[in-house]
């Protein structure tokens, strides 16, 4: 999505994009227009270490053929598409960008760690033209993990800002989520609290799980939506099941966009054990929601306490039920910290301006190439 979200912002600033990305299903079209912009699937079939090599083969072939045609490549994640990337085009005059994704035990510097391969890969994700760090503790991450300094450029994630929902568009959004699906019905008068993102342990969801009892305690009808996939779909629903919540806490899946799941929420939460820089957060800050975070790094950088919104312990449930408490029971309090959320997401991250950003390092790079 970040990628998808850039693409989108890139071109309507003028620029011709491409998505490169994988066929996960062989019944998938080869290729598809998102939001109007092209995308091509390779081949990338689900046998286990048979499928990467496909993939990577496919990518091969489709940089050396497109070669020509390309001013530069930006690369999600340092993993095996940096790999292919940053070999098949090191002699061309194409600028290769690698973006770190993700930090703590989830992020690409971990993987490097723990994978087969990984010290080959992170040896090969260093050769890359550039670098692109969305958050303080990545770029830190990488340069302990022996990245040129230089060659990282700091570029946070951006995400589009849209006005404000009225009191009439949250009751909207509710009907139309409603309509769409009807575990979502919920009353006008409810609160309601949401998670968007994957469903991981890595996300302290447990944590949030077992935090809900103490919050229905003051607010009975108060309900809390996790939307989003993932491994800990299956634990997080028969933990909700065992604990009796099952028709206060919903898993309604994944959406394609969370525009109408911000719209409809009167706060969001986030209770990560580790974050990069978390666009989940960033959408709902831009949507003026009050947001609850976990005290990590990730988070810190874009949330103060009591003033953008409201930092809990990691490890502290009943410090995490308050927080919501805190929120859900004054519209003064959840309103100033939404406001100011909001302004900080405007001042510096923006989609605008993050892919204004990423087009001035890419032209840096680009002008360098072409001195070689």
């Amino acid at each position: 999505m970040v990628m998808a979200n850039l693409a989108e912002e890139l071109t309507r600033q003028g620029h011709q994009v491409q998505l490169l990305t994988a066929q996960w299903h062989p019944d998938w079209p080869k290729q598809i227009s998102h939001r109007g912009i092209p995308v091509v699937r390779l081949p990338n079939p689900s046998v286990r270490g048979w499928g990467t090599v496909r993939y990577m083969m496919s990518l091969g072939r489709w940089l050396r053929s497109q070669q020509t045609e390309l001013d530069a490549v930006y690369v999600s994640m340092l993993k095996h598409s940096a790999v292919v990337t940053t070999s098949r085009l090191k002699n061309s005059k194409v600028p290769v960008v690698l973006r770190a994704e993700g930090a703590g035990d989830t992020g690409d510097c971990a993987f490097h760690e723990t994978a087969n391969f990984g010290h080959r890969i992170r040896h090969a994700c260093q050769q890359a033209d550039g670098l692109v760090a969305p958050s303080q503790q990545i770029f830190d991450e990488m340069v302990s993990s022996g990245f040129d300094r230089e060659k990282i450029r700091f570029i946070p994630n951006g995400v589009q800002v849209s006005p404000v929902h009225s009191d009439e568009q949250r009751r909207a959004a509710r009907l139309t989520l409603a309509a769409a699906n009807p575990i979502l019905t919920l009353a006008e008068s409810a609160p309601l609290v949401v998670f968007t993102g994957r469903l991981h342990p890595g996300k302290g969801l447990t944590k949030l799980v077992r935090a809900w009892p103490y919050i229905l305690q003051r607010f009975p009808m108060a309900r809390l939506w996790l939307v989003g996939e993932g491994p800990q779909e299956g634990e997080l629903a028969s933990m909700i099941g065992a604990m009796g919540l099952q028709s206060r806490i919903i898993l309604p899946g994944a959406f394609d966009t969370v525009e109408d799941v911000l719209a409809a929420a009167d706060a969001f939460v986030l209770p990560s054990l580790h974050e990069g820089m978390s666009i989940a957060l960033l959408e709902a800050m831009a949507a003026a929601l009050p947001c609850v975070v976990s005290d990590i790094p990730g988070n810190r950088i874009l949330i103060d306490h009591d003033d953008t919104g409201v930092v809990f312990p990691v490890d502290d449930t009943r410090a995490l039920a308050d927080s919501l408490i805190r929120v859900i029971e004054s519209r003064q309090l959840a309103t100033s910290l939404g406001n100011a959320a909001r302004s900080r997401v405007i001042q510096h991250f923006s989609l605008q301006r993050s892919a204004a950003d990423h087009v001035a390092y890419f032209r840096s790079l680009i002008e360098q190439k072409q001195l070689r």
